[in-house]
């Protein structure tokens, strides 16, 4: 009798644990989708708008999920986008939840997602005005975003991302390495939309250091 309980409790552990693990999939595939469509395709108020239920979206996410790395890395992630879109000082206060956010993510799980909360921070300390309006430390990036390389050396996000950042920091050379490694990686079947659109930012980005790179030649 204690086998065939314990035998049926390990099998409704199973299916419970299945199941809030598919619909914990299924919850950041829909947060993804709509972050793409969000930050790629709308502008204005309709952006804003977007952000601000995408945002109560994803806190839920949190809320359902306390304990996953990656629920608090898209919090991270569409809080900062949100304060990409909204701008000037009011955004503020969204970066510093975004931090939070991602700063718990590694907390859980360092290695969630392939690193992806260190390229994010990585971009909210590049980004964001340093002391003593925001946070911002280009220092602190420059670490972040070479431990999300550790992670996640070929992927099409950190390389962006880190390409990015060095290009507004003036190494066109790094830049364009790390630029050309993000459009090898393709298009993943799973975020089609938004690599998509991050492969034409890679395009018009390396275009962009051409440019520097053939100025400075000159």
């Amino acid at each position: 009798m204690y086998k065939f309980t314990l035998a049926l409790s390990l099998i409704l552990t199973t299916v419970f644990t299945t199941a809030v693990h598919a619909d914990e999939t299924q919850d950041l595939t829909s947060i993804q989708q709509k972050w793409a469509t969000a930050n790629y395709e709308l502008e204005d108020d309709a952006q804003i708008d977007a952000f601000t239920q995408l945002s109560e979206q994803s806190a839920l996410f949190v809320k359902n999920y306390p304990g996953s790395a990656q629920t608090h890395i898209w919090n991270g992630i569409v809080l900062a986008s949100f304060a990409g879109a909204k701008g000037g000082l009011g955004a503020l206060g969204l970066a510093k939840e975004a931090k939070a956010s991602l700063e718990n993510a590694l907390s859980i799980d360092g290695t969630a997602l392939n690193g992806s909360a260190y390229a994010s921070l990585a971009t909210l300390y590049s980004k964001v005005p340093g002391w003593p309006i925001g946070f911002g430390d280009d220092d602190k990036a420059e670490k972040l975003f070479k431990q999300a390389l550790a992670f996640n050396l070929e992927g099409i996000d950190t390389n962006y991302l880190y390409g990015e950042y060095l290009y507004d920091e003036g190494d066109y050379k790094q830049a364009k390495a790390r630029l050309l490694v993000a459009q090898a990686a393709g298009i993943r079947d799973t975020r089609a939309k938004a690599d998509e659109y991050r492969q034409q930012a890679i395009s018009q980005l390396l275009a962009k250091v051409d440019k520097k790179t053939k100025k400075i030649n000159t």
